[in-house]
């Protein structure tokens, strides 16, 4: 396995991919080779410096511009076309690598990915998949950012792919699938989601859906109940990932400030400090690393933008996971099946 990695994409690049790349190097059993993508002579001095320089499996690309955080994503792609994100994509697009992981500007990521190495053969849209903490593991929401202007059918596809992903990433064989609304029964939510749901409702009935479908979700589903995959739209995805992330921090603001108060209950506190300890780790987006843009012909990582060394580890062990169950592989069957009947009933 040869995975390309964004070396300057990130708040904190490049230190945080050479870190990164320092845990993958020792500990991702299946790698060839990883491929540092940035400034040749800062990663080299770096790389020598985090003991990983004479590695022979650790080869550096030269590229000489950076997309920033604040770029627009596609105008970027279209005007640095010699940086670290567009150089490592190309990397996949050639057959060099077969996965590229990112955490720079996520809309230049979508954009260099999609436009570079094209979709799947049946998708009609990529779509981010995001690994969200509940009760029961992980639900994966889908889409989070990639197509805020989505059409119902596109949601069939984000549910194929998504599904895929729960099953064999996951290891969840027969995942529950629902489209997110502001109520459970049919009659209710907006055109757009009645009518993913109508969509959805006739493939089931047809028993060509590689998953189970139940129906309308609300939010507190995914949190809740043993939901694997939701379906939304990338705007209200999008809405819905940050606010989470946001509240996360939140409520461990809330609870430090509210410890500090009280001497007894800073004591608590340290008695249940691996259980705060585990909570804060399922909770981290760290611990997922990054989310796959699902639909594009390669495997394209995207971490988050504050992503720490262990986060790029796990992004590339996601890559690893993709590339070892032929995830790709098993959603151009699934929707090959699907769409003649979808098509027809569009």
């Amino acid at each position: 396995m040869k995975l390309a990695l964004d070396a300057m994409g990130g708040d904190n690049a490049p230190q945080i991919n050479i870190d990164g790349a320092k845990l993958v190097l020792s500990r991702l059993k299946r790698l060839d080779a990883l491929f540092m993508v940035g400034d040749e002579t800062i990663l080299r001095k770096a790389c020598d410096a985090a003991g990983i320089g004479s590695d022979s499996r650790l080869q550096i690309v030269h590229a000489p511009d950076v997309v920033s955080m604040e770029e627009s994503g596609l105008t970027a792609v279209r005007q640095k076309k010699n940086s670290s994100m567009s150089l490592a994509v190309d990397l996949v697009k050639n057959g060099d690598c077969d996965a590229v992981i990112s955490a720079g500007n996520t809309g230049a990521a979508v954009a260099a990915s999609t436009i570079k190495l094209r979709l799947l053969e049946g998708v009609e849209r990529a779509g981010i998949v995001s690994p969200m903490p509940s009760v029961h593991g992980y639900v994966l929401v889908s889409d989070t950012g990639a197509n805020p202007d989505a059409k119902p059918s596109h949601l069939v596809g984000y549910a194929v792919m998504s599904a895929m992903m729960a099953r064999y990433i996951y290891d969840r064989p027969m995942p529950n699938v629902a489209v997110m609304s502001n109520g459970t029964e049919d009659c209710k939510g907006s055109e757009f989601s009645k009518e993913a749901h109508h969509l959805l409702q006739s493939l089931d009935e047809q028993h060509l859906l590689p998953f189970n479908y139940t129906g309308n979700c609300e939010g507190h589903d995914l949190f809740e109940t043993e939901l694997d995959v939701a379906l939304t739209d990338g705007f209200t995805g999008n809405i819905l990932l940050k606010s989470v992330e946001a509240t996360a921090k939140a409520f461990s603001h809330w609870l430090k400030a509210g410890i500090k108060k009280s001497p007894m209950a800073m004591l608590g506190a340290l008695a249940m400090r691996h259980v705060f300890r585990d909570i804060a780790t399922s909770m981290s987006a760290d611990s997922v690393g990054g989310c796959p843009l699902m639909g594009v012909n390669g495997v394209s990582i995207i971490a988050h933008g504050s992503a720490n060394a262990t986060a790029i580890f796990n992004a590339c062990r996601m890559a690893d996971g993709m590339l070892r169950h032929s995830v790709n592989d098993r959603i151009v069957e699934s929707l090959a099946k699907i769409n003649p009947s979808l098509h027809a009933n569009g």
